[in-house]
Order: structure tokens, then sequence, then C-alpha cells
């Protein structure tokens, strides 16, 4: 039995945000569970946004590009099946991990039909939920290269969450696994910290907080112990090279 977390606010309105993490949407009307899967999902290096109705969870699905999706079946305003019917019938492939207090196998059979990708039933364990999540991600990629980043001799895989320097596994935090998919997907190009803070703790700049200075320093440990890879650009924030 999973323990459940409410301290977590949603904030529908990040989905307008361009990610460079995968970002997953939790459509679901029970602020507990919700608020428990949300966070785990954050903790885990990904973006995540909460719909707490299936209206919500529809407009937001229609918006934004998500990697993923975890749909309740029993919503308000619109249930969970209809939902993804709807994103079917709008030729919209994003997959689809039901979750459900119905564990009949009729039940399962009706999510899957109706265009999920996976079932899942409550109560569930979170370590379940991800390994189902990341599946559905792997199996909806194109090509392996499609979640493969790389520059120089870092790479980051951001299905397996696999990060090497110079052939050698490299063990990141969740934030500094994120921290390092930004610099990468902009790597040779100077970042600031504001942009940073929108993307990787999503949320506006405080001039006061060092929180990006703090994960930096400990990414830069990590993958660029000789400082030839993670540069400070002064006045402008960081940016990530080649090794040379």
């Amino acid at each position: 039995m999973p323990v459940f977390f409410s301290t977590l606010s949603n904030r529908p309105e990040s989905a307008t945000i361009h990610s460079f993490i995968m970002r997953i949407l939790v459509v679901e009307d029970d602020s507990k569970i919700a608020s428990f899967v949300v966070r785990g999902l954050k903790q885990s290096g990904y973006a995540a946004d909460h719909a707490p109705d299936g209206e919500t969870g529809l407009a937001l699905a229609d918006s934004t590009d998500y990697d993923a999706m975890i749909v309740d079946v029993m919503l308000p305003q619109l249930d969970g099946i209809s939902l993804v019917k709807r994103l079917r019938a709008a030729r919209r492939v994003t997959p689809v991990l039901f979750l459900s207090a119905k564990s009949s196998v009729d039940d399962r059979i009706r999510g899957l039909q109706a265009g999920g990708d996976d079932y899942l039933t409550k109560p569930f364990a979170f370590s379940e939920l991800l390994a189902r999540v990341h599946a559905l991600i792997r199996r909806a990629s194109q090509s392996p290269e499609a979640t493969r980043l790389a520059c120089g001799d870092v790479t980051l895989d951001l299905v397996t969450r696999e990060v090497t320097r110079a052939g050698k596994a490299v063990d990141l935090q969740p934030r500094e696994f994120t921290l390092l998919a930004f610099l990468l997907r902009h790597a040779g190009r100077p970042v600031s910290k504001t942009m940073i803070l929108e993307h990787v703790w999503d949320y506006s700049f405080d001039p006061q907080t060092n929180v990006v200075d703090v994960v930096i320093s400990r990414l830069r440990a990590k993958i660029d112990p000789d400082h030839t890879r993670l540069e400070t650009v002064r006045g402008v924030g960081y940016v990530l090279r080649p090794h040379v």
C-alpha cells in the first residue's frame, strides 16, 4: 500500500512551458493520489502536470505534446474511457496508462479497447507505476536515438536514466539528471539561471535563491572534475561544451 503525499500544489498552466525533459499528464480527481504520483514523477526527473477532471485533462492533452498520460477511469465531467476515446478519434497517439479501482478482466479489456496502452489497479506501488510508464515511453519511441542526448563524451538516456562520462557510469540525483538533460539540449549555447529555474524547477526566477549554483556545483563535480566541459559564463549563466 503506497503512502500518499498531499503537499504538492497543482499548476496546469505549467503545461504551456516547452520542456526538454519528458512530460507526463496525470488525470486524477483524488488529490492525495494525484499529489503522490506527481511528486514521485518529479522526483524521478520527469515534468508532470495534473488535471483534476476529464475535461481539463482533454484540454491539456489537446494543447500539449505529452510523452505519456496516466488517466483514472472514474473522473468527474468526462470519464477516463471517454477521454481516451476522444483522443484516439483525434489521432492523438500519446501512450496512456489507466488507473482504476476496478480489477476485473472485463474492466481491463474495456480500457485497452478504448485506446489505453496499459492498466494498473489501485492500490499500487509507485515503483510499479514508474516501471510501466518507462515501458510505455520506450515502446512509443521510434528509435533508441530519440531518447539519447550527448555532448562530447557525456551521454544521457532519458528512458533508462543512465548517464555516462568517458564511457563510465555516473550516478546522478534526480535534480542533477534533469539539469544535465537541459544543458545537453542546449549544448554549446549559454543558458541563464532564469531559464534553468523555469525549465528544471518549473518556477519563476528568484534573485535571492542559490539553488542553481548549488546543483551546478554538484553536477560539475560528477561530470566535469577537470573543469573543461561545464563553464560559467560571467553575467549570463552556464554552458556545456564538448570535452577538449
